[in-house]
């Protein structure tokens, strides 16, 4: 059994999955955390961070990325999201592009350099995480990767009904 204040009141928790939410919320905040310390010394607004990453998962998974897309997926109007993608290709870290299939759909590209200066920041920590990764065996990781997709969908889902 485990004791933790929240609240003002002591709590006893039995219950494994709410330690499992306590350690994620503290992931969160770290990551969050992180996720500023970059934007501050890069001159980024964390929403610019949050599209920095949602235009390298988009390559990542070769999904195009349009300023649309981007948008909503950053909870963002038009306006807003024009203000985004305008700072980050001012700083050289995307640029737009004609879609070669579309020539009016415009495509959002994240530069190289701006590859590396993630990598060069967010690099230890992923190689780290990485090897806490290896530390289980292919059983374990995958129940751990079962396990977060399950909790990236109910997070998702829950943020869609709230929108």
């Amino acid at each position: 059994m485990t004791r933790s204040r929240e609240g003002g009141g002591a709590v006893y928790e039995q219950d494994a999955g709410m330690r499992v939410v306590h350690l994620l919320r503290a992931i969160t905040v770290e990551l969050d955390r992180m996720g500023e310390r970059f934007a501050a010394g890069h001159d980024l607004h964390p929403t610019d961070v949050r599209a920095l990453i949602c235009l390298l998962d988009a390559a990542r998974t070769g999904t195009p990325a349009t300023p649309g897309t981007l948008g909503a997926n950053l909870g963002l109007n038009s306006a807003g999201t024009t203000a985004v993608v305008d700072r980050l290709e001012r700083l050289g870290h995307v640029r737009r592009e004609r879609d070669t299939r579309d020539r009016r759909r415009v495509l959002l590209k994240v530069d190289e350099s701006a590859v590396a200066l993630g990598w060069g920041f967010f690099g230890p920590l992923i190689h780290e995480i990485v090897a806490v990764m290896g530390r289980f065996d292919a059983t374990e990781q995958a129940t751990i990767e079962r396990f977060l997709g399950a909790v990236h969908e109910a997070v998702a889902l829950k943020r869609t009904i709230q929108d």
